[in-house]
């Protein structure tokens, strides 16, 4: 009986497979991946739809999966987020790390960077306050500035040097007491200037701006985006990669964090 059972199964190791149980064998596997899929659209469709506080629904944006299993990321449209399980009857706010050979990797400041290059990038360069070098720049960086703040009057008197490192400054508007207040006028001037750079450079000099203030511009859609990206303060620097660098940055150290110098 050994000897039969070991020639059984030496034929078993040579037998060659066919094209046909090749698909065979493919169509099983992914047939046994699809359901998994499908559960989790499901799940988050579940979630987005039922979450609720005290019997009220929650604003949510959107609900994504995470690396742990049952957990699932929920951001709301006030751009807060936090995590669930998979029935919403348990809450998680803070950040989720992967425990990685390398170190610690906090996985929701990388969800929230993703999140703030997309949008980002749906800003168009006219509704933006830009200043550059000569030269083609090496690096950009945006801006969410308010022209009442100190520590944004001395980002901008360093925006001489960092055109001429090579990095390029685009402002956004940031009011920090809100769409009432003197600053959002100021700036709502600068965006209805023919000149918007000299006019921001004015204002951020602490000079009155005597121009409209009534044209159509972007000035509470990007405080908005601002509070909804998780901006706090001003200055606060958004990186390439989406990184947000809150206050101001001497010159040589941002171009170190861009990777174009050492201190």
């Amino acid at each position: 009986m050994p000897n039969t059972i070991r020639e059984v199964e030496d034929r078993m190791r040579q037998r060659t497979v066919t094209p046909s149980l090749r698909t065979a064998l493919l169509t099983l596997a992914i047939a046994s991946v699809l359901p998994v899929a499908a559960q989790a659209d499901a799940v988050t469709q579940r979630l987005s739809e039922s979450l609720s506080v005290n019997g009220q629904p929650m604003p949510v944006e959107h609900v994504t999966t995470t690396p742990m299993e049952g957990i699932y990321h929920v951001r709301l449209e006030s751009g807060e987020s936090f995590y669930t399980n998979v029935d919403g009857s348990h809450f998680l706010v803070g950040d989720l790390f992967e425990n990685a050979e390398t170190g610690l990797v906090n996985l929701t400041e990388q969800s929230k960077n993703q999140e703030r290059v997309a949008a980002l990038a749906s800003i168009p360069e006219s509704e933006r306050v830009v200043y550059r070098g000569v030269d083609e720049p090496k690096a950009t960086v945006v801006v969410f500035t308010d022209p009442t703040c100190p520590y944004c009057e001395r980002l901008h008197e360093a925006v001489p040097e960092l055109n001429e490192r090579g990095i390029a400054v685009h402002y956004l508007a940031f009011p920090r007491a809100g769409m009432g207040s003197d600053a959002a006028t100021s700036m709502q001037q600068a965006w209805c200037s023919d000149n918007r750079s000299e006019a921001m450079t004015r204002a951020q000099q602490r000079q009155p701006l005597s121009g409209p203030s009534d044209c159509d511009n972007p000035v509470a859609e990007q405080y908005e985006l601002g509070m909804a990206l998780g901006v706090q303060g001003t200055p606060a620097i958004i990186l390439p990669d989406g990184q947000m660098v809150p206050g101001y940055v001497p010159p040589e150290r941002l171009a170190v964090m861009l990777g174009l110098g050492d201190i």
